[in-house]
């Protein structure tokens, strides 16, 4: 760590001034963590700061690419278009093959980018496939969070400790060994070592400073191959996920594998077909259980086809990323997340549930990201027991009960989600549920659109609520919500109805164009309601 600097960070200084310096000021807060866990001082190369008026900047970056240990691109759409990106990111994994290294590049995951996520755009661009492949901070969530939030600090220290581990690799790399090993290093007998994940102390091979100047032993993450018809290294799942180490990836060729697997390793699970055709299946227990650190897994058809109350995909630690998945369950729920589990699920189909789509509970937290959550039997979301997800543009309709239902100090945030066509409220909140809704469209629901009761709270800010049978929002014991700029139209009853018990505040909400007016206000109510500048 003595030569300087020791990291580059890679990114469009276009993004970091319409973000007004907040990549510069990330930057400086990495570089403290890391002088933090190190106790050295530990120099990011950033060329906004680090190049003096007048020098020939092009020369100072290329002579900082040949000294940094790391390279730090920060993925934005605008990263894969421009030139000095791709020439940094191209010369550097020229450094990681001559040092037979493949943990220097750090990727941050800053803006969502089409070519990065997108398999079919990835493929027209090396460069985004390099990147798709490696393991990735993602920052998207924390854009605009405080770098004062705990959770950012702890995003910030996460990439530390991976940096500081990577720094032990290579100080193990190096170390010559003591001689009673020397017979064993020079017999080329050494263990093979697997990429290790972040923080994981690495054990010393044995490895002499003469057997040092051969080829070093290679750290790529293993692929194995599971195919039904015995024509991979393995013929199910679970025996694949036995066999493997942390950061292998494991590619599931199309069949159906009737087995429900248990995941307690960092691992990636790749459906390795067209969607649909690579499927697991379980009986009397979950499809998927979750209890690592982390992991992904992407385009399988999840099923749990009962034998008892499962869940399809039971989250029960740490963060997964379940990414274009189908997803069902004749258990209690198709998508459970607890204990503190904080997946990330983009792009999924979760229906035909016999109970619940998704259903976050004890403390579970998560970010679901354009699902199309459908079909189910109670509510498409349900959130109890401290629940707190995040919800962004799904789609959840078409439900036997309600859209979404938080009660018992559930909380979470959902924004900009269309929630529709459900039999009972498109979203309903009581017992200490609490919930933060902005800029969604919650309308052709069978009832209500919103139901507030038994205690339950929510701020409702600029949503489009409209079309329901019965009232657009209704509040009735002990409900008391707080609406503001909300335009609620066209349903089939009120706009607003406070029943016995209920209360709330309404600023500068729309309520007209209701078929029976704007507001039915029960008499013990009216001194519960503050009503600010809406126009009836």
């Amino acid at each position: 760590m003595s030569q300087s600097p020791v990291a580059f960070l890679s990114y469009v200084r276009l993004d970091d001034q319409h973000e007004s310096g907040r990549l510069t000021e990330f930057c400086k807060r990495l570089s403290g963590e890391l002088t933090i866990q190190t106790g050295e001082k530990f120099h990011i190369f950033q060329d906004q700061d680090d190049i003096e008026w007048g020098q020939q900047w092009l020369l100072r970056i290329n002579e900082s690419l040949d000294a940094v240990t790391f390279l730090i691109p920060i993925i934005t759409p605008g990263f894969f278009k421009s030139p000095s990106c791709r020439d940094e990111l191209e010369r550097f994994l020229d450094r990681e093959k001559s040092l037979n290294r493949n943990d220097l590049i750090l990727p941050v995951y800053y803006v969502t980018s089409k070519i990065l996520d997108d398999p079919e755009k990835r493929k027209t661009d090396s460069l985004a496939e390099v990147i798709a492949a490696r393991q990735r901070l993602d920052w998207r969530e924390f854009r605009f969070e405080p770098f004062a939030s705990p959770l950012v600090g702890k995003m910030i220290e996460r990439m530390a400790k991976q940096i500081v581990a990577a720094l032990e690799r290579d100080q193990v790399k190096t170390k010559p060994a003591p001689p009673r090993f020397a017979a064993i290093a020079n017999s080329g007998n050494n263990p093979q070592t697997t990429y290790p994940p972040s923080g994981e102390q690495v054990e010393a091979t044995g490895q002499t400073a003469e057997a040092s100047r051969g080829p070093e032993q290679k750290t790529e993450p293993s692929i194995r191959v599971v195919d039904a018809l015995h024509r991979g290294h393995h013929s199910t799942l679970t025996d694949a996920l036995h066999a493997a180490k942390p950061g292998d990836k494991i590619l599931v060729r199309p069949g159906l594998y009737k087995e429900g697997v248990a995941i307690e390793k960092p691992v990636e699970i790749i459906g390795d077909g067209d969607p649909g055709e690579v499927v697991i299946e379980a009986t009397g227990k979950q499809s998927v259980l979750f209890k690592a650190t982390m992991g992904r897994i992407t385009n399988l058809t999840l099923r749990q086809a009962g034998g008892g109350n499962w869940a399809s995909v039971d989250i029960a630690q740490g963060r997964l990323d379940l990414d274009g998945c189908d997803i069902t369950g004749q258990g209690f729920t198709c998508v459970a997340i607890r204990g503190g589990a904080d997946p990330r699920l983009r792009r999924n189909r979760i229906h035909d549930g016999k109970h619940a789509g998704v259903f976050v509970f004890e403390n579970g937290l998560g970010t679901f990201e354009d699902n199309d959550i459908f079909g189910n039997a109670l509510a498409g979301v349900c959130i109890s027991q401290g629940g707190n997800p995040t919800l962004r543009r799904n789609r959840i309709h078409d439900g036997l009960q309600g859209g979404v239902m938080a009660w018992e100090n559930g909380q979470g945030t959902l924004e900009d989600n269309d929630i529709f066509g459900n039999a009972l409220a498109g979203m309903e909140i009581k017992t200490g549920g609490n919930l933060t809704l902005r800029g969604n469209r919650i309308h052709d629901g069978k009832q209500v659109g919103v139901m507030v009761w038994e205690n339950g709270q929510g701020t409702l800010e600029d949503n489009d609520i409209f079309g329901n049978a019965l009232a657009g929002v209704e509040i009735k014991t002990g409900g008391n919500p707080t609406l503001r700029r909300n335009r609620i139209s066209k349903n089939g009853s009120q706009a607003i109805r406070v029943s016995t018990g209920g209360g709330g505040v309404f600023e500068g909400n729309d309520l007209r164009g209701n078929a029976k007016g704007s507001w039915e206000i029960a008499q013990d109510c009216l001194e519960k309601v503050q009503r600010a500048n809406n126009q009836e």
